[in-house]
């Protein structure tokens, strides 16, 4: 690229102590490999204490963070079931990275949608993503 003070040369491999830093990478994340059994001990406890139905908490966690317990989205939502920090106290999460206290929080939410929307699944999931005021806005699955 060429500038009144000469030129610029961008790259990842500098090839002279003339160089000067002006945006360092961040370091590539390494992926834990996703092994869905590994919560399952966790699962099992929010099923039997919030009667929600196990497969349906292995379905959500695959959605919402390919079972990555440290995934965190755009819009900050934090953990396995990407848990948003406005409800960290309600669900009584005080870490959301801590695998047990995320799953106990999310199954919570999950099972008050569920009572909310008369257990209709597709609402239910659809509140779970985007929230319960844009689907009490459409009274439906809300557009994309």
């Amino acid at each position: 690229m060429w500038i009144k003070a000469g030129w610029f040369y961008f790259t990842n491999v500098p090839t002279s102590d003339k160089y000067k830093l002006f945006v360092k990478e961040l370091p590539a994340r390494v992926k834990r490999s996703s092994n869905t059994a590994e919560y399952d001990h966790i699962i099992r406890r929010a099923e039997e204490t919030y009667d929600v139905d196990f497969s349906l908490i292995k379905a959500v966690i695959q959605a919402e963070s390919n079972f990555d317990p440290e995934a965190v989205s755009k819009k900050g939502a934090k953990g396995l079931m990407q848990i948003m920090p406005g409800n960290f106290r309600s669900l009584a999460v005080q870490d959301p990275f801590n695998p047990a206290q995320n799953i106990m929080g999310g199954v919570k939410y999950l099972q008050e949608l569920l009572r909310r929307y008369e257990n209709k699944l597709p609402l239910v999931l659809a509140a779970y993503n985007a929230g319960p005021e844009a689907v009490d806005q459409y009274r439906e699955i809300p557009p994309l």
